[in-house]
């Protein structure tokens, strides 16, 4: 990575380990950002660790997600953020502010900075040039702490742009076409960095577009440099004074590079049911559509909204047609008000939604069953959207405006002749529903407001010596976040309800899981490649945790749901041969002797199948500080001791 904005940001970060390729190595955190579906959790555990105040530069609570308020439990747990917002030091971003990738987009981040956040589309912010990275709650309670944040040593993939898009083709089609040539599990342990001189040719948000789905890739993050477009981009936030410059050096050194020619990328379509099926949008051309949605965290901007607004002027949506927008932020629908755009799709018969995440995690305007939705999102996992039915397809703004005037999947270059806008000198910062952290006396003695929904961490145990668990579940390929702990209007009202979403641990492919593992009081779970894909949310590791879950044996894992395992005190295994997958099946007993000597010493062990008198040979990618963690029952166990160690 020498010479590249990657290594320069890290080494002014670097507190811990050194840069030598697949070790680890712990890093100053600048900033932090939650959401409410992640947020509770992670102040339980800050509370938990016993700090008075947060300790980063700036951190951020926002509530985007779970703002769907059926019942109390929602409202109660924004009370909840709010007072621990007002206690311990944190902006708090209100309901109704947007989205929080947006909004950090928008009014906090700073090119240069490090930022972690209990979301995994937080790398968003590298298309301003942070180093901004998802992660477990757990581990964002420990930034907020003071602690570090560890990662292995990355590999950087170099991706150089050149040209420049053609109209109607956007930056949502650059990202699908390198998720069509890298795939979902393509860019683990790695980091995408820009660079080129078609770097120069796109805004900030569409840098943003990108990197917010090189999580997709299942990359760690993805950075675009800091330069005069930046720069600009600062000025119409008004905080110019926050910009510096920062890109690649000429002999900066990648571990490969991949070349796009923007002239040459055509407007893509990720088909039903994964990020990486991508298609171009001529092979799918006159499918009729049902539902289509714009917004997201991907696809909000004020230029977003604006061409949809532009395509679909003097139009009517058809009737069979249900058509939704989602402002990423309240600054996007108050420059879209002056601007027209709100005005010019209503009167298209668009349907405005709240600004929040709503749609993209089955929180309201789902479709309908067994119909098409387009979207402008980042996930089309099956049932993410509330429908089980559904074919959900993702694709850009200019896609979903064009295909909402038609009612079929339509290329937006039809539309040739209309003259595409910049809107964005309409934008003016109001952060009127930010509360900025309170420093005072009161503040620090207030009450934190605890709804009944509310229930304390469940607690790690430490890993003993030799453990004999059931197999509780054999999983596929590729198993999200979703697939483990589902989303969702009537799952995610649970998230600070350990006992109670526990119940719920892979519903939609075995209803029967729960009930099971509690009833064998411990076990491990089967999985394939890519295990833990998605989502950061940290509750696919700790409601599994609190159902006696001990190890994940798999093929592959996603990275941060490594992470969150580990953080959880549960022991993430790989077959040293792939095929011994087929060797086991539900209901086996794997024998684990000599665990916690073994892990200290050696690189893995054989596990004996009881059941079928045989062994078979597991391996262990962890780090020492890893081992430590997993010993003592988890990374707050871990935190709290070596606190007092240190005290």
């Amino acid at each position: 990575m020498k010479g590249t904005i990657t290594e320069k940001i890290i080494k002014a970060h670097l507190r811990d380990g050194n840069l030598q390729r697949d070790k680890e190595i712990g890093i100053r955190i600048d900033q932090t950002l939650t959401q409410d579906a992640t947020g509770t959790m992670a102040y339980l555990q800050f509370e938990a660790i016993g700090v008075p105040r947060v300790k980063t530069e700036l951190s951020v609570s926002y509530i985007d997600h779970n703002t769907l308020q059926t019942d109390f439990r929602n409202m109660d747990d924004h009370r909840f953020l709010q007072s621990i917002a007002r206690k311990y030091g944190l902006y708090f971003s209100r309901a109704g502010n947007g989205i929080c990738h947006q909004v950090h987009l928008e009014r906090f981040g700073i090119p240069g900075k490090t930022l972690i956040g209990s979301d995994s589309h937080t790398p968003t912010a590298g298309g301003l040039g942070l180093l901004a990275i998802g992660a477990g709650g757990l581990d964002v309670a420990v930034a907020m702490a003071g602690g570090l944040f560890y990662i292995p040593v990355p590999e950087v993939t170099g991706v150089e742009l050149t040209g420049s898009l053609n109209p109607f083709c956007s930056a949502k089609d650059v990202i699908l076409t390198l998720l069509q040539r890298e795939t979902v599990k393509g860019g683990v342990g790695k980091i995408y960095e820009y660079f080129g001189p078609g770097v120069k040719s796109l805004s900030v948000y569409q840098r943003a577009t990108i990197t917010n789905m090189g999580a997709e890739l299942g990359a760690t993050t993805s950075l675009f440099p800091s330069d005069e477009i930046t720069k600009t981009f600062l000025a119409v936030q008004k905080r110019e004074n926050q910009w510096v410059s920062l890109e690649a050096e000429g002999s900066a050194e990648y571990s490969r590079i991949i070349k796009i020619d923007l002239s040459t990328v055509e407007p893509m379509v990720a088909l039903p049911h994964m990020p990486d099926k991508v298609v171009t949008v001529r092979e799918v051309e006159g499918k009729p559509v049902q539902q289509i949605v714009i917004g997201s965290c991907t696809n909000s901007s004020i230029n977003d909204l604006g061409i949809a607004a532009d395509i679909l002027k003097g139009k009517t949506v058809p009737k069979d047609l249900s058509l939704g927008i989602a402002p990423g932020s309240r600054q996007v629908i108050l420059a879209s008000f002056k601007a027209g755009i709100i005005q010019s799709l209503v009167e298209s018969g668009a349907r405005i939604l709240e600004s929040a995440c709503g749609p993209c995690i089955g929180m309201g305007f789902a479709p309908g069953n067994d119909s098409v939705s387009l979207r402008t999102f980042n996930r089309n996992f099956k049932g993410r959207t509330g429908s089980e039915g559904a074919e959900v397809y993702l694709v850009s703004p200019e896609i979903a405006a064009a295909s909402a005037a038609t009612g079929v999947i339509t290329d937006p270059r039809k539309f040739k002749t209309l003259a595409i806008k910049d809107y964005s000198p309409f934008l003016e910062p109001e952060d009127s529903m930010i509360l900025p952290p309170d420093y005072s006396r009161e503040a620090e003695d207030s009450e934190i407001l605890r709804g009944p929904n509310i229930k304390p961490i469940p607690k790690g145990e430490a890993l003993p010596d030799s453990l004999v668990l059931p197999i509780l579940i054999k999983t596929r390929d590729n198993i999200t976040t979703d697939d483990i702990m589902p989303a969702g209007a009537k799952i995610l009202p649970l998230r600070s309800n350990i006992p109670e979403i526990s119940r719920f641990v892979f519903e939609k492919l075995d209803p029967g899981f729960a009930k099971r593992a509690l009833d064998k009081g411990k076990g491990a779970i089967l999985g394939g490649e890519n295990y833990g894909q998605g989502s950061s949310r940290e509750h696919a590791a700790l409601a599994p945790m609190f159902l006696g879950v001990k190890v994940v044996l798999a093929k592959s894992f996603a990275r941060i749901h490594k992470a969150n395992l580990i953080n959880f005190g549960i022991l993430p295994l790989i077959f040293k041969n792939p095929t011994d997958y087929d060797l086991l099946e539900e209901g086996d007993t794997l024998e684990f002797a000599n665990l916690r000597e073994s892990l200290e010493t050696e690189k893995g062990m054989e596990v004996s199948i009881k059941n079928k008198k045989r062994s078979l040979r597991v391996l262990w990618d962890l780090d020492p500080r890893s081992i430590r963690i997993l010993l003592s029952g988890g990374l707050l166990s871990y935190t709290k001791r070596e606190s007092a160690n240190a005290g």
